[in-house]
């Protein structure tokens, strides 16, 4: 089961709503609910394995919270949809994807060492000979 079938498998169980939006669209907006809003629960995990369902809980925080994807750049509802719809899927691939590799500590190389103690060395004289002369 992938990321697709377990976006399928939540917009299923999601509950959609609508409203009136912000933005461009004139009169148009004023009447009309083109704000598509997305609320996904942790009910909404029922049916998917075990492993995956636990993931996404932990993941998109649904053990603690609804998670709600509102979308109202377009000037239809149904465009709205779409959009929130794919913000779900990009969400859902990003919690099942693996974690990265731990980072190993790699030391410096003899070079870097030597670099970073020459470029010290420089900037020591740099400062010693910005003195003032001393007075003897």
């Amino acid at each position: 089961m992938d990321a697709r079938d377990v976006t399928d498998h939540l917009l299923q169980r999601a509950q959609w709503g609508a409203g009136r939006s912000s933005g461009p669209g004139g009169q148009h907006r004023d009447k009309a609910s083109t704000r598509a809003e997305l609320v996904v629960d942790g009910a909404a995990l029922l049916g998917l394995p075990s492993a995956k369902a636990e993931r996404l809980a932990e993941r998109l925080g649904l053990d603690e919270r609804p998670l709600r994807i509102l979308s109202q750049t377009e000037r239809s509802l149904a465009r709205n949809r779409e959009l929130a719809a794919a913000r779900l899927e990009a969400l859902v691939a990003e919690a099942l994807a693996p974690d990265p590799p731990p980072r190993r500590a790699s030391r410096p190389t003899r070079t870097a060492r030597e670099k970073r103690l020459a470029a010290k060395a420089q900037r020591g004289t740099v400062k010693r000979l910005r003195r003032p002369p001393a007075d003897e």
